[in-house]
């Protein structure tokens, strides 16, 4: 393009749908490793700092990840009310347990990944996401299968969030939305407590898998809603499925939301509060419309398989790994 320079020395080829490629520019590679479970690398970007590839899927990135964190954690504690336990599956950057100790009343945080190399990796290399959630005496870090973790806590959890990576084939995580899953979830959440997950991207072109994601969470829990946030490195707006035994409220009043904010967190939000929330709970037509057609249910038999993964190319110039 004329008056254009670019200055990236690695391209992450992303496959959005058959037909679409997102291109993360990256200036340097600050770690890659095929770990025992998937290829992860963690790179410079030039337009939004630094950001978790898995298996070739963006994961987060430090300059957009808070549309995404935010939006994931504080509707289901809100929908709680005042949790002392989350239970957290996923989360390798340590943002999701960032969110979550922001609530004063939180006294316990468990954070459940299957791979060790991932978190230690985002534990050197993105302190901007974790915020030092991992050194906060009220987390704990498990390095374990979030199954067994299910079928083996004794405790009840207020809140329960899912923030697995893309169920992409053969990745560790595809068997992760679930009925089977859902329902161990449902057996280990406190009376009253929320669940919540991440349910892919609402783009048009992808929206049945979220369809399905939400029918089946809806297999096992009474109260399901659909919401989602745009988070630019994804190339799609996101969507994530909240769900209770209690009635969810979509209405609520955001200046009542945002005394309970000014309350009960330790605020430094960016891009949540009372008004946010109204707008995320306000599912569109088209979501619906998906949402409340579909019939399929996903099972450990017949799991979802994200579309495609992802490419890193260098250009001529050689690439800094330090």
């Amino acid at each position: 393009m004329a008056g254009s320079t670019v200055n990236a020395d690695v391209w992450i080829s992303e496959y959005i749908t058959p037909w679409d490629i997102y291109l993360h520019g990256a200036t340097r590679v600050l770690a890659h490793k095929q770990t025992a479970f998937q290829e992860m690398y963690v790179v410079e970007t030039g337009a939004y700092g630094k950001g978790l590839l898995l298996d070739g899927k963006w994961q987060s990135c430090t300059g957009d990840e808070f549309l995404y964190h935010e939006a994931l954690v504080h509707p289901a504690i809100l929908a709680c009310g005042a949790p002392k336990r989350v239970l957290i599956l996923g989360g390798g950057e340590g943002a999701t347990a960032r969110e979550v100790l922001r609530w004063h009343e939180v006294e316990r945080v468990l954070m459940v990944d299957i791979d060790g190399d991932v978190v230690a990796a985002c534990r050197e290399h993105l302190p901007e996401m974790h915020a030092g959630a991992f050194d906060d005496p009220r987390t704990e870090v498990a390095i374990a299968d979030a199954l067994e973790v299910l079928d083996t806590t004794i405790e009840r959890w207020d809140v329960i969030i899912s923030d697995l990576s893309d169920p992409v084939e053969d990745g560790p995580s595809f068997q992760l939305f679930t009925r089977e899953y859902f329902q161990k979830i449902h057996e280990v959440l406190a009376p009253g407590g929320s669940f919540v997950l991440q349910a892919g991207p609402v783009a048009p072109a992808g929206l049945t898998l979220h369809a399905r994601i939400v029918n089946t969470v809806a297999a096992v829990f009474p109260h399901v809603c659909s919401y989602s946030s745009f988070t630019p490195t994804y190339g799609a707006p996101w969507g994530f499925a909240l769900a209770s035994e209690r009635l969810l409220d979509t209405r609520p009043d955001p200046a009542a939301i945002d005394r309970i904010l000014a309350a009960r967190t330790a605020g430094g939000l960016r891009f949540f509060d009372g008004t946010t929330l109204l707008g995320l709970l306000q599912t569109p037509a088209h979501i619906r419309r998906a949402i409340a057609t579909e019939t399929e249910v996903y099972t450990l038999q017949a799991p979802p398989k994200f579309f495609g993964k992802g490419i890193a190319t260098e250009s001529h110039r050689q690439i800094s790994t330090d």
